[in-house]
Protein backbone atom coordinates (compact mmCIF):
# COMPACT_ATOMS: atom_id res chain seq x y z
CA UNK A 1 0.00 0.00 0.00
CA UNK A 2 1.04 3.28 -0.82
CA UNK A 3 1.90 5.25 2.38
CA UNK A 4 0.52 8.75 0.28
CA UNK A 5 -2.48 7.59 -1.15
CA UNK A 6 -3.45 5.43 1.98
CA UNK A 7 -3.22 7.97 4.33
CA UNK A 8 -5.18 10.55 1.73
CA UNK A 9 -8.25 7.82 2.20
CA UNK A 10 -7.54 7.59 6.46
CA UNK A 11 -7.71 11.40 6.52
CA UNK A 12 -10.98 10.92 4.72
CA UNK A 13 -12.77 9.42 7.83
CA UNK A 14 -10.20 11.65 10.48
CA UNK A 15 -8.26 7.99 10.99
CA UNK A 16 -11.60 5.92 12.77
CA UNK A 17 -9.36 3.05 10.87
CA UNK A 18 -5.83 2.31 11.20
CA UNK A 19 -4.09 -0.19 8.75
CA UNK A 20 -0.94 -1.78 10.76
CA UNK A 21 1.24 -4.57 9.27
CA UNK A 22 -1.62 -4.89 6.32
CA UNK A 23 -4.42 -5.73 9.03
CA UNK A 24 -7.37 -3.17 8.66
CA UNK A 25 -8.66 -2.34 12.15
CA UNK A 26 -11.33 0.38 12.96
CA UNK A 27 -10.13 2.02 16.09
CA UNK A 28 -13.13 4.28 16.83
CA UNK A 29 -16.30 2.74 15.31
CA UNK A 30 -18.58 5.38 16.29
CA UNK A 31 -16.49 8.09 14.52
CA UNK A 32 -15.90 5.50 11.19
CA UNK A 33 -19.62 5.09 11.20
CA UNK A 34 -20.43 9.02 10.56
CA UNK A 35 -17.53 9.12 8.60
CA UNK A 36 -17.96 5.82 6.30
CA UNK A 37 -19.79 8.15 3.55
CA UNK A 38 -16.87 9.60 2.60
CA UNK A 39 -15.17 6.24 1.37
CA UNK A 40 -18.07 5.36 -0.03
CA UNK A 41 -18.24 9.08 -2.30
CA UNK A 42 -14.40 8.31 -2.77
CA UNK A 43 -15.51 4.84 -3.94
CA UNK A 44 -18.24 5.82 -6.48
CA UNK A 45 -17.13 9.39 -7.85
CA UNK A 46 -12.96 9.25 -6.77
CA UNK A 47 -10.37 7.85 -9.20
CA UNK A 48 -7.10 5.89 -9.44
CA UNK A 49 -5.56 4.27 -6.41
CA UNK A 50 -7.97 6.29 -4.14
CA UNK A 51 -10.61 5.33 -5.46
CA UNK A 52 -9.11 1.34 -5.16
CA UNK A 53 -7.65 1.60 -1.47
CA UNK A 54 -11.09 3.33 -0.51
CA UNK A 55 -13.33 0.14 -1.63
CA UNK A 56 -10.42 -2.30 -0.51
CA UNK A 57 -10.64 -0.18 3.19
CA UNK A 58 -14.32 -0.41 3.30
CA UNK A 59 -14.71 -4.32 2.39
CA UNK A 60 -11.96 -4.88 5.00
CA UNK A 61 -13.36 -2.55 7.74
CA UNK A 62 -16.77 -4.43 7.46
CA UNK A 63 -15.30 -7.67 8.20
CA UNK A 64 -13.61 -6.17 11.24
CA UNK A 65 -17.30 -4.82 12.34
CA UNK A 66 -18.90 -8.20 11.63
CA UNK A 67 -20.16 -7.63 8.19
CA UNK A 68 -19.50 -10.70 6.05
CA UNK A 69 -20.33 -11.02 2.55
CA UNK A 70 -21.92 -14.45 2.58
CA UNK A 71 -23.52 -16.98 0.20
CA UNK A 72 -27.21 -17.98 0.84
CA UNK A 73 -26.79 -21.05 -0.80
CA UNK A 74 -27.59 -23.46 2.51
CA UNK A 75 -30.40 -21.26 3.51
CA UNK A 76 -32.14 -22.44 0.03
CA UNK A 77 -30.53 -25.81 0.19
CA UNK A 78 -31.96 -26.11 3.96
CA UNK A 79 -35.52 -24.81 2.77
CA UNK A 80 -35.30 -27.44 -0.19
CA UNK A 81 -34.60 -30.13 2.69
CA UNK A 82 -37.66 -29.03 4.60
CA UNK A 83 -35.73 -27.88 7.79
CA UNK A 84 -36.79 -24.14 6.85
CA UNK A 85 -40.70 -23.37 5.90
CA UNK A 86 -41.45 -21.66 3.13
CA UNK A 87 -42.74 -18.33 4.83
CA UNK A 88 -40.85 -15.89 3.45
CA UNK A 89 -39.94 -14.61 0.27
CA UNK A 90 -36.19 -13.30 -0.38
CA UNK A 91 -36.34 -9.74 -2.03
CA UNK A 92 -33.66 -9.18 -4.57
CA UNK A 93 -32.76 -5.87 -4.74
CA UNK A 94 -31.11 -4.33 -7.98
CA UNK A 95 -29.68 -0.62 -6.94
CA UNK A 96 -28.71 1.22 -9.79
CA UNK A 97 -28.77 4.88 -8.39
CA UNK A 98 -27.30 6.21 -5.21
CA UNK A 99 -26.99 2.85 -4.13
CA UNK A 100 -25.37 4.02 -0.97
CA UNK A 101 -27.99 5.89 0.36
CA UNK A 102 -30.83 3.36 -1.30
CA UNK A 103 -28.82 0.78 1.17
CA UNK A 104 -29.13 2.49 3.94
CA UNK A 105 -33.00 2.98 4.17
CA UNK A 106 -33.00 -0.93 3.08
CA UNK A 107 -30.55 -1.68 6.23
CA UNK A 108 -32.56 0.44 8.78
CA UNK A 109 -35.89 -0.99 7.46
CA UNK A 110 -34.65 -4.52 8.33
CA UNK A 111 -32.78 -3.65 11.30
CA UNK A 112 -36.20 -2.81 12.22
CA UNK A 113 -37.91 -6.11 11.02
CA UNK A 114 -34.99 -8.10 12.95
CA UNK A 115 -35.32 -9.34 8.83
CA UNK A 116 -31.69 -10.86 7.59
CA UNK A 117 -32.72 -12.80 4.10
CA UNK A 118 -32.43 -10.27 1.59
CA UNK A 119 -30.08 -10.00 -1.37
CA UNK A 120 -27.99 -6.68 -3.04
CA UNK A 121 -27.79 -7.01 -6.28
CA UNK A 122 -26.79 -5.91 -9.78
CA UNK A 123 -27.01 -7.69 -13.28
CA UNK A 124 -24.37 -7.74 -16.35
CA UNK A 125 -26.80 -4.72 -17.80
CA UNK A 126 -26.45 -2.56 -14.90
CA UNK A 127 -22.83 -2.70 -13.87
CA UNK A 128 -22.49 -1.21 -17.67
CA UNK A 129 -25.07 1.61 -17.82
CA UNK A 130 -24.96 2.59 -14.11
CA UNK A 131 -20.95 2.41 -14.11
CA UNK A 132 -20.94 0.20 -10.94
CA UNK A 133 -17.85 -2.11 -11.08
CA UNK A 134 -18.47 -5.30 -8.60
CA UNK A 135 -15.99 -3.70 -6.16
CA UNK A 136 -17.51 -0.28 -6.51
CA UNK A 137 -21.50 -1.78 -5.28
CA UNK A 138 -19.90 -4.24 -2.75
CA UNK A 139 -18.27 -0.89 -1.24
CA UNK A 140 -21.80 1.09 -1.14
CA UNK A 141 -23.48 -1.83 0.33
CA UNK A 142 -20.45 -2.68 2.95
CA UNK A 143 -20.38 1.29 3.71
CA UNK A 144 -24.18 1.70 4.10
CA UNK A 145 -24.08 -1.20 6.56
CA UNK A 146 -21.41 -0.04 8.16
CA UNK A 147 -23.10 3.76 8.78
CA UNK A 148 -26.42 1.53 10.34
CA UNK A 149 -24.60 -0.60 12.40
CA UNK A 150 -25.98 -3.76 10.52
CA UNK A 151 -24.46 -6.98 11.85
CA UNK A 152 -23.93 -10.34 10.31
CA UNK A 153 -23.94 -11.81 6.78
CA UNK A 154 -24.71 -9.85 3.63
CA UNK A 155 -25.84 -11.11 0.74
CA UNK A 156 -24.34 -9.77 -2.61
CA UNK A 157 -25.44 -11.34 -5.82
CA UNK A 158 -24.32 -11.02 -9.41
CA UNK A 159 -27.82 -11.10 -11.49
CA UNK A 160 -28.13 -11.70 -14.75
CA UNK A 161 -24.54 -12.72 -15.74
CA UNK A 162 -25.96 -13.28 -18.91
CA UNK A 163 -24.59 -14.17 -21.86
CA UNK A 164 -25.43 -12.47 -25.55
CA UNK A 165 -26.79 -14.16 -27.81
CA UNK A 166 -25.64 -11.74 -30.79
CA UNK A 167 -22.27 -12.01 -29.24
CA UNK A 168 -22.05 -15.55 -28.31
CA UNK A 169 -23.36 -16.13 -32.32
CA UNK A 170 -20.28 -14.01 -33.80
CA UNK A 171 -17.97 -14.92 -31.54
CA UNK A 172 -19.09 -17.87 -28.82
CA UNK A 173 -15.76 -18.78 -26.77
CA UNK A 174 -15.00 -14.40 -26.66
CA UNK A 175 -18.56 -13.79 -25.22
CA UNK A 176 -18.38 -16.81 -22.77
CA UNK A 177 -14.80 -15.93 -21.57
CA UNK A 178 -16.38 -12.22 -20.57
CA UNK A 179 -18.91 -13.95 -18.66
CA UNK A 180 -16.48 -16.00 -17.00
CA UNK A 181 -13.94 -12.66 -16.61
CA UNK A 182 -16.58 -11.06 -14.80
CA UNK A 183 -17.59 -14.13 -12.97
CA UNK A 184 -13.87 -14.07 -11.57
CA UNK A 185 -13.98 -10.32 -10.75
CA UNK A 186 -17.51 -10.20 -8.59
CA UNK A 187 -16.41 -13.21 -6.27
CA UNK A 188 -12.86 -11.40 -5.82
CA UNK A 189 -15.31 -8.85 -4.66
CA UNK A 190 -17.49 -10.14 -2.58
CA UNK A 191 -20.19 -11.69 -4.55
CA UNK A 192 -20.74 -15.09 -3.75
CA UNK A 193 -24.39 -15.11 -5.25
CA UNK A 194 -24.49 -15.46 -9.09
CA UNK A 195 -27.31 -16.11 -11.16
CA UNK A 196 -25.61 -17.36 -14.74
CA UNK A 197 -28.38 -17.23 -17.54
CA UNK A 198 -27.50 -18.65 -20.42
CA UNK A 199 -31.45 -18.30 -21.40
CA UNK A 200 -31.22 -16.30 -24.32
CA UNK A 201 -29.88 -19.70 -26.18
CA UNK A 202 -32.61 -21.44 -26.05
CA UNK A 203 -33.86 -22.86 -29.46
CA UNK A 204 -37.24 -23.20 -29.55
CA UNK A 205 -37.40 -24.13 -32.91
CA UNK A 206 -35.83 -28.13 -31.85
CA UNK A 207 -38.41 -30.75 -31.82
CA UNK A 208 -37.89 -32.01 -28.09
CA UNK A 209 -37.65 -29.72 -24.90
CA UNK A 210 -34.39 -31.33 -24.18
CA UNK A 211 -33.05 -30.03 -27.60
CA UNK A 212 -34.60 -26.66 -26.93
CA UNK A 213 -32.33 -26.21 -23.50
CA UNK A 214 -29.64 -28.21 -24.52
CA UNK A 215 -26.82 -25.02 -25.12
CA UNK A 216 -28.59 -23.45 -22.04
CA UNK A 217 -28.41 -26.67 -19.77
CA UNK A 218 -24.21 -27.17 -21.18
CA UNK A 219 -23.38 -23.44 -21.21
CA UNK A 220 -25.04 -23.21 -17.56
CA UNK A 221 -22.85 -26.27 -16.34
CA UNK A 222 -19.87 -24.81 -17.72
CA UNK A 223 -20.12 -21.55 -15.74
CA UNK A 224 -20.89 -23.30 -12.47
CA UNK A 225 -17.81 -25.48 -12.80
CA UNK A 226 -16.30 -22.63 -13.06
CA UNK A 227 -17.20 -20.65 -10.29
CA UNK A 228 -16.66 -24.03 -7.95
CA UNK A 229 -12.65 -23.51 -9.03
CA UNK A 230 -12.84 -19.76 -8.70
CA UNK A 231 -15.25 -19.73 -5.00
CA UNK A 232 -12.55 -18.92 -2.02
CA UNK A 233 -12.50 -22.21 0.45
CA UNK A 234 -14.94 -22.30 2.37
CA UNK A 235 -17.55 -20.62 0.43
CA UNK A 236 -20.01 -22.23 -1.41
CA UNK A 237 -21.58 -20.01 -4.25
CA UNK A 238 -24.98 -19.93 -4.69
CA UNK A 239 -25.83 -20.67 -7.84
CA UNK A 240 -28.96 -19.91 -10.13
CA UNK A 241 -30.13 -20.98 -13.70
CA UNK A 242 -32.76 -19.80 -15.91
CA UNK A 243 -34.90 -21.76 -17.92
CA UNK A 244 -36.79 -18.85 -20.09
CA UNK A 245 -36.01 -15.65 -20.78
CA UNK A 246 -37.82 -13.05 -19.17
CA UNK A 247 -40.28 -11.64 -21.69
CA UNK A 248 -40.86 -14.51 -23.03
CA UNK A 249 -43.22 -17.32 -22.84
CA UNK A 250 -44.33 -18.63 -19.45
CA UNK A 251 -42.68 -21.34 -18.66
CA UNK A 252 -43.37 -25.46 -18.63
CA UNK A 253 -42.89 -28.41 -16.07
CA UNK A 254 -41.51 -30.00 -19.04
CA UNK A 255 -39.22 -27.00 -19.55
CA UNK A 256 -37.90 -26.90 -15.52
CA UNK A 257 -37.40 -30.98 -15.65
CA UNK A 258 -35.21 -30.75 -19.03
CA UNK A 259 -32.70 -27.90 -17.75
CA UNK A 260 -32.54 -29.36 -14.05
CA UNK A 261 -31.90 -32.91 -15.76
CA UNK A 262 -29.47 -31.43 -17.95
CA UNK A 263 -28.00 -29.81 -16.46
CA UNK A 264 -26.89 -31.99 -13.80
CA UNK A 265 -25.71 -34.58 -16.28
CA UNK A 266 -23.61 -31.41 -18.32
CA UNK A 267 -22.28 -30.90 -14.62
CA UNK A 268 -21.05 -34.45 -13.11
CA UNK A 269 -19.09 -34.27 -16.74
CA UNK A 270 -16.99 -31.48 -15.59
CA UNK A 271 -17.06 -32.67 -12.05
CA UNK A 272 -19.06 -35.91 -10.31
CA UNK A 273 -21.13 -34.62 -7.30
CA UNK A 274 -20.12 -31.21 -7.95
CA UNK A 275 -22.49 -28.66 -6.31
CA UNK A 276 -24.78 -27.49 -8.39
CA UNK A 277 -28.30 -24.99 -8.63
CA UNK A 278 -29.76 -23.71 -5.41
CA UNK A 279 -32.62 -21.77 -7.22
CA UNK A 280 -33.81 -21.74 -10.83
CA UNK A 281 -35.64 -18.52 -12.88
CA UNK A 282 -38.78 -18.51 -14.69
CA UNK A 283 -40.79 -16.85 -16.87
CA UNK A 284 -44.44 -16.26 -15.36
CA UNK A 285 -45.54 -13.23 -17.47
CA UNK A 286 -43.36 -10.32 -16.49
CA UNK A 287 -41.41 -7.92 -18.42
CA UNK A 288 -38.23 -5.74 -17.08
CA UNK A 289 -39.23 -2.67 -16.36
CA UNK A 290 -43.19 -3.62 -16.93
CA UNK A 291 -44.97 -2.26 -20.32
CA UNK A 292 -45.40 1.29 -20.44
CA UNK A 293 -48.07 2.74 -21.82
CA UNK A 294 -48.47 5.48 -23.73
CA UNK A 295 -48.77 8.18 -21.53
CA UNK A 296 -45.83 7.03 -19.75
CA UNK A 297 -48.03 4.89 -17.16
CA UNK A 298 -47.32 1.03 -16.53
CA UNK A 299 -49.49 -1.49 -18.31
CA UNK A 300 -51.26 -3.61 -15.20
CA UNK A 301 -49.50 -7.75 -15.68
CA UNK A 302 -51.55 -10.57 -15.06
CA UNK A 303 -48.87 -12.77 -13.42
CA UNK A 304 -49.08 -17.08 -13.93
CA UNK A 305 -49.26 -17.29 -10.49
CA UNK A 306 -50.25 -21.10 -10.49
CA UNK A 307 -47.08 -21.65 -13.04
CA UNK A 308 -45.19 -19.77 -10.41
CA UNK A 309 -46.40 -22.12 -7.65
CA UNK A 310 -46.37 -25.89 -9.26
CA UNK A 311 -42.53 -24.96 -10.22
CA UNK A 312 -41.27 -23.67 -7.30
CA UNK A 313 -42.58 -26.87 -5.32
CA UNK A 314 -41.35 -28.90 -7.95
CA UNK A 315 -37.99 -27.34 -7.85
CA UNK A 316 -37.55 -27.51 -3.89
CA UNK A 317 -39.49 -31.16 -3.49
CA UNK A 318 -38.03 -32.72 -6.28
CA UNK A 319 -34.92 -31.44 -7.13
CA UNK A 320 -34.26 -30.34 -3.23
CA UNK A 321 -33.81 -26.44 -4.55
CA UNK A 322 -35.25 -23.37 -2.68
CA UNK A 323 -37.59 -23.58 -4.99
CA UNK A 324 -38.18 -20.68 -8.08
CA UNK A 325 -37.21 -16.97 -8.67
CA UNK A 326 -39.91 -14.42 -10.11
CA UNK A 327 -38.27 -11.55 -12.28
CA UNK A 328 -39.79 -8.14 -12.89
CA UNK A 329 -41.37 -7.91 -10.08
CA UNK A 330 -41.08 -4.36 -8.50
CA UNK A 331 -43.46 -2.55 -11.16
CA UNK A 332 -46.59 -4.93 -10.22
CA UNK A 333 -49.34 -4.50 -8.12
CA UNK A 334 -48.62 -4.24 -4.02
CA UNK A 335 -51.63 -6.43 -3.33
CA UNK A 336 -49.55 -9.08 -5.81
CA UNK A 337 -46.77 -8.94 -3.15
CA UNK A 338 -48.74 -11.30 -0.35
CA UNK A 339 -49.11 -13.63 -3.04
CA UNK A 340 -45.49 -14.78 -3.63
CA UNK A 341 -45.37 -15.91 0.10
CA UNK A 342 -48.70 -17.65 -0.11
CA UNK A 343 -47.40 -19.64 -3.27
CA UNK A 344 -44.20 -20.23 -1.70
CA UNK A 345 -41.56 -18.28 -4.21
CA UNK A 346 -38.01 -18.28 -3.23
CA UNK A 347 -37.10 -15.31 -3.99
CA UNK A 348 -38.63 -11.83 -6.19
CA UNK A 349 -36.02 -9.86 -8.36
CA UNK A 350 -37.04 -5.85 -7.31
CA UNK A 351 -35.46 -2.95 -9.32
CA UNK A 352 -37.74 -0.83 -12.03
CA UNK A 353 -39.88 0.96 -9.09
CA UNK A 354 -37.19 2.02 -7.07
CA UNK A 355 -35.32 3.52 -9.92
CA UNK A 356 -38.87 5.70 -11.17
CA UNK A 357 -38.86 7.25 -7.66
CA UNK A 358 -35.14 8.54 -8.07
CA UNK A 359 -36.70 9.39 -11.14
CA UNK A 360 -39.79 10.79 -9.99
CA UNK A 361 -37.78 13.19 -7.09
CA UNK A 362 -35.09 14.63 -8.68
CA UNK A 363 -34.43 18.22 -9.96
CA UNK A 364 -36.59 19.32 -12.44
CA UNK A 365 -33.24 20.84 -14.06
CA UNK A 366 -31.32 17.52 -13.46
CA UNK A 367 -34.51 15.43 -15.60
CA UNK A 368 -33.83 17.80 -18.41
CA UNK A 369 -30.32 17.33 -18.83
CA UNK A 370 -30.57 13.67 -18.45
CA UNK A 371 -33.87 13.27 -20.92
CA UNK A 372 -31.14 15.68 -23.62
CA UNK A 373 -28.54 12.95 -23.06
CA UNK A 374 -30.76 10.61 -24.12
CA UNK A 375 -31.93 12.46 -27.41
CA UNK A 376 -28.41 12.90 -28.38
CA UNK A 377 -27.18 9.40 -27.66
CA UNK A 378 -30.13 6.92 -27.70
CA UNK A 379 -32.84 8.66 -30.15
CA UNK A 380 -31.84 5.32 -32.47
CA UNK A 381 -33.81 3.54 -29.54
CA UNK A 382 -37.09 5.42 -30.30
CA UNK A 383 -39.74 3.41 -32.47
CA UNK A 384 -41.96 5.23 -34.80
CA UNK A 385 -44.95 4.58 -32.62
CA UNK A 386 -43.27 5.51 -29.46
CA UNK A 387 -44.77 8.50 -27.39
CA UNK A 388 -41.79 10.55 -25.64
CA UNK A 389 -43.09 9.33 -22.25
CA UNK A 390 -42.95 5.74 -23.77
CA UNK A 391 -39.21 6.42 -25.07
CA UNK A 392 -38.01 8.20 -21.76
CA UNK A 393 -39.39 5.18 -20.18
CA UNK A 394 -37.36 2.54 -21.97
CA UNK A 395 -34.10 4.47 -22.06
CA UNK A 396 -33.84 6.92 -18.65
CA UNK A 397 -31.70 4.24 -16.97
CA UNK A 398 -28.59 4.65 -19.49
CA UNK A 399 -28.56 7.99 -17.86
CA UNK A 400 -27.81 6.89 -14.66
CA UNK A 401 -24.01 6.17 -15.02
CA UNK A 402 -23.55 9.15 -16.87
CA UNK A 403 -25.20 11.47 -14.35
CA UNK A 404 -23.64 9.54 -11.25
CA UNK A 405 -22.16 12.61 -9.82
CA UNK A 406 -25.01 15.25 -10.33
CA UNK A 407 -26.78 12.77 -8.56
CA UNK A 408 -24.80 12.33 -5.81
CA UNK A 409 -24.61 15.91 -5.25
CA UNK A 410 -28.18 16.67 -5.22
CA UNK A 411 -29.69 18.81 -2.21
CA UNK A 412 -29.75 17.26 0.95
CA UNK A 413 -33.43 18.01 1.22
CA UNK A 414 -34.04 16.30 -2.54
CA UNK A 415 -32.38 13.00 -1.26
CA UNK A 416 -34.04 13.05 1.92
CA UNK A 417 -37.29 13.00 0.08
CA UNK A 418 -36.08 10.51 -2.11
CA UNK A 419 -34.96 7.94 0.63
CA UNK A 420 -38.59 8.73 2.51
CA UNK A 421 -40.14 7.29 -0.45
CA UNK A 422 -38.00 4.22 -0.64
CA UNK A 423 -38.22 3.34 3.02
CA UNK A 424 -42.34 3.61 2.68
CA UNK A 425 -41.63 1.30 -0.24
CA UNK A 426 -39.28 -1.14 1.61
CA UNK A 427 -40.78 -1.23 4.57
CA UNK A 428 -44.62 -2.65 2.74
CA UNK A 429 -42.82 -4.80 0.44
CA UNK A 430 -40.73 -6.21 3.57
CA UNK A 431 -43.67 -6.83 5.57
CA UNK A 432 -45.76 -8.31 2.06
CA UNK A 433 -42.96 -10.98 1.70
CA UNK A 434 -42.70 -11.96 5.10
CA UNK A 435 -39.20 -10.67 6.34
CA UNK A 436 -40.12 -9.57 9.68
CA UNK A 437 -37.90 -11.72 12.00
CA UNK A 438 -35.99 -13.72 9.20
CA UNK A 439 -32.87 -13.16 11.34
CA UNK A 440 -34.20 -16.45 12.91
CA UNK A 441 -33.74 -18.58 9.56
CA UNK A 442 -30.57 -17.10 8.14
CA UNK A 443 -28.65 -17.80 12.19
CA UNK A 444 -29.94 -21.44 11.81
CA UNK A 445 -28.92 -22.26 8.40
CA UNK A 446 -25.96 -19.85 7.51
CA UNK A 447 -22.61 -19.78 9.60
CA UNK A 448 -20.41 -16.82 7.61
CA UNK A 449 -16.95 -17.34 6.56
CA UNK A 450 -14.72 -14.41 6.91
CA UNK A 451 -12.34 -14.29 3.75
CA UNK A 452 -10.03 -11.41 3.66
CA UNK A 453 -9.79 -9.25 0.29
CA UNK A 454 -7.01 -9.08 -1.40
CA UNK A 455 -5.43 -5.76 -1.90
CA UNK A 456 -3.82 -6.87 -5.61
CA UNK A 457 -7.80 -7.37 -6.42
CA UNK A 458 -8.50 -3.96 -5.71
CA UNK A 459 -5.56 -2.42 -6.94
CA UNK A 460 -5.57 -4.20 -10.57
CA UNK A 461 -6.95 -1.96 -13.41
CA UNK A 462 -10.38 -1.26 -13.20
CA UNK A 463 -11.96 -2.95 -16.03
CA UNK A 464 -13.58 -0.62 -18.88
CA UNK A 465 -17.56 -0.53 -19.34
CA UNK A 466 -19.29 -3.16 -22.03
CA UNK A 467 -21.83 -2.64 -24.42
CA UNK A 468 -24.78 -4.08 -22.10
CA UNK A 469 -27.72 -2.74 -24.88
CA UNK A 470 -28.86 -6.64 -25.43
CA UNK A 471 -28.28 -7.65 -22.28
CA UNK A 472 -31.17 -8.16 -19.59
CA UNK A 473 -31.51 -6.30 -16.47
Amino acid sequence: MADVKIKDVLDAVDNSLEVKEGAVRVNNPAKFREKVQKLAEISALGSGENQRLARYLTRAAALDLGIIPTSIHDLYMARGRGEIPPVFTVPAINLRALSFDAARVIFRVAKSMDAAAFIFEIARSEIGYTAQHPTEYSASILAAAIAEDYKGPVFIQGDHFQISAKRYGANPDAEVQAVKDLIRESIAAGFYNIDVDTSTLVDLSKPSVSEQQALNTELSAELTAYIRKAEPKGITVSVGGEIGEVGGRNSTEEELRAYIEGFRKALDKRGAGMTGLSKISIQTGTSHGGVVLPDGSIAKVKVDFDTLHRLSRIARMDYGMGGAVQHGASTLPEDAFGKFVEIETCEIHLATNFMNMFFDRIPDGLRDEMYTYLREKHSSEKKSDMTDEQFYYKVRKNAVGPFKTQSWNVAPSIKEAIKKDWESQFKKLFDLLGMKGTRQYIEKSIKPVVIQPSLKDYLGEAAGVESVSDLAD
